[in-house]
């Protein structure tokens, strides 16, 4: 096979977990790539970020802007194109409201407009597990139904990407769109086996092990000495619901028991699943006696970003960053993945578990 290299256009382009994972992805004979082409995104701080790591600096082909304004056909050919759509409208957490929120519920459209205009070989689409039972299910066909419109064959797959090898209770649905007429050429995308890394210690302890102590992104906020005492009574492993003998005063008066509230990570199990935003109690903490948060760079850790990867923005930014990722350990076997099957290279492969 010859070599090629798929440049790569991206939507709400996040600040860089699938690009990272795209960059890192080479098929397996080292004849398939994909290279940057161009991005956008909303938020300034995501940008900047996504322009220091993916792009070395050069900003240039980093669109900045609101998906509604930006010019879509002035953006320049693509090979492949990736997007996370937001999630806010299909996430469980959220109001659920799928294509009915008329902030967020829309917005994958832009996405389909892209596809139309380029006619890239392959797309991605990630979305939260929950999008699936937005408006009963019917809001999840119309979304597959416009992308295969646009000319595409799917394969839509539910990925626990801690069968991955990533070190995080994370779950989200990916779509692969292989155009139309290459895939009637046999070039047929098979969701990757999870068998491979099926031995791979996806462990707290290990992900958070041996981090630089110049890290970027790796400051320890201060606590309040009551959050202080109330996480003393909290084991690893378990909630604030959970923890004996919990004094009154430091009980949390609210009648939602979420799960994740004041959790401290096991270190011999992988993480929960992190998040971008939340008030007390959802920054996740460490297992050990210091009674502390995560730092940003440890949350960076459990989502398999380098260490060298550097965050650009506040201490909530950088968090609100990092939730919102795809983890690049995770999307680099989804890309290889797509690489070899260009590469006509067979892989280890299982049914896909939506259809």
């Amino acid at each position: 096979m010859s070599k090629e290299v798929f440049r790569l256009g991206e939507l709400f382009c996040g600040p860089g977990g699938i690009a990272c994972g795209a960059h890192n992805a080479v098929s397996d004979d080292g004849e398939k790539t994909i290279v940057h082409a161009w991005a956008n995104d909303f938020d300034h701080d995501t940008c900047e970020t996504y322009a220091k790591n993916i792009c070395h600096g050069d900003g240039s082909s980093v669109y900045c802007s609101d998906v509604r304004e930006l010019d879509i056909a002035a953006l320049g050919p693509i090979d492949a194109f990736a997007y996370g759509f937001p999630c806010n409208s299909f996430s469980n957490v959220g109001e659920h409201q799928g294509l009915d929120n008329e902030k967020f519920g829309q917005l994958y459209t832009y996405g389909v407009e892209v596809l139309k205009q380029y006619q890239p070989k392959w797309f991605l689409a990630e979305n939260v597990s929950g999008i699936r039972s937005a408006g009963d299910g019917d809001h999840f066909k119309i979304i597959l139904e416009d992308l295969a419109a646009a000319g595409y064959t799917l394969v839509t797959n539910l990925y626990k990407f801690e069968e991955y090898g990533v070190p995080q209770t994370r779950h989200r649905i990916i779509i692969v769109g292989i155009r139309n007429d290459l895939d009637a050429q046999g070039i047929k995308f098979r969701v990757p086996s999870p068998e491979p890394y099926k031995n791979c210690d996806i462990s707290a302890g290990t992900a958070l092990a041996g981090i630089p102590v110049d890290a970027p992104n790796n400051e320890i906020r201060k606590l309040q000495e009551k959050v202080k005492r109330r996480l003393s009574y909290i084991k690893p492993g378990q909630n604030v619901w959970q923890a004996e003998n919990l004094p009154p005063e430091l009980e949390i008066k609210t009648r939602t028991k979420i799960s994740q509230i004041y959790r401290k990570l096991d270190p011999d199990k992988p993480s929960y699943t992190v998040t971008a935003a939340g008030g007390g109690g959802t920054f996740m903490y460490h297992w050990s006696d210091e009674q502390r948060e995560l730092t940003n760079r440890e949350r960076a850790r459990i989502q398999t970003f380098p260490d060298d990867f550097e965050f650009v923005g506040n201490y909530s930014s950088v968090r609100k960053q990092i939730g919102m990722a795809v983890p690049p350990r995770g999307a680099e076997i989804i890309f290889r993945a797509i690489l070899n099957t260009f590469a006509g290279i067979d892989y280890p492969s299982v049914e896909p578990s939506m259809s």
